[in-house]
């Protein structure tokens, strides 16, 4: 699934982003989604996961239960996040800044019962 959401000649950065675990219920049953995002956001920074988290769920995200995704501006507990496959506490969590070509892996380790 591409999404685009800058509508001017900036440049920009695609990454591709992976639901599993259950998670890819969330966003439309697909479980790969090539995201573009801005190169530079309005301050001048580079886009975060942070705002990766913002734009999946102001975007992306099509189902109403945004709390079994995010809980307070973050992933919610008992979802692990990849960046380019390691932990992204290896990575700054939140606070990485997002590159051309990043592969950000979302994995639910709830599971119902």
């Amino acid at each position: 699934m591409a999404d685009s959401t800058n509508g001017n000649s900036a440049a920009t950065i695609s990454i591709t982003v992976e639901f599993t675990g259950g998670l890819e219920i969330l966003f439309s049953n697909e479980r790969e989604h090539t995201i573009t995002l801005p190169a530079r956001l309005s301050d001048g920074s580079q886009p975060t996961i942070s705002y990766l988290l913002q734009h999946l769920v102001e975007h992306v995200m099509k189902d109403d239960r945004k709390g079994l995704f995010i809980m307070e501006d973050n992933v919610r507990p008992g979802i692990l996040v990849l960046i380019n496959d390691a932990d992204w506490e290896l990575e700054g969590e939140e606070n990485y800044e997002l590159q051309q070509g990043d592969n950000i892996v979302f994995v639910s380790t709830l599971h119902g019962g």
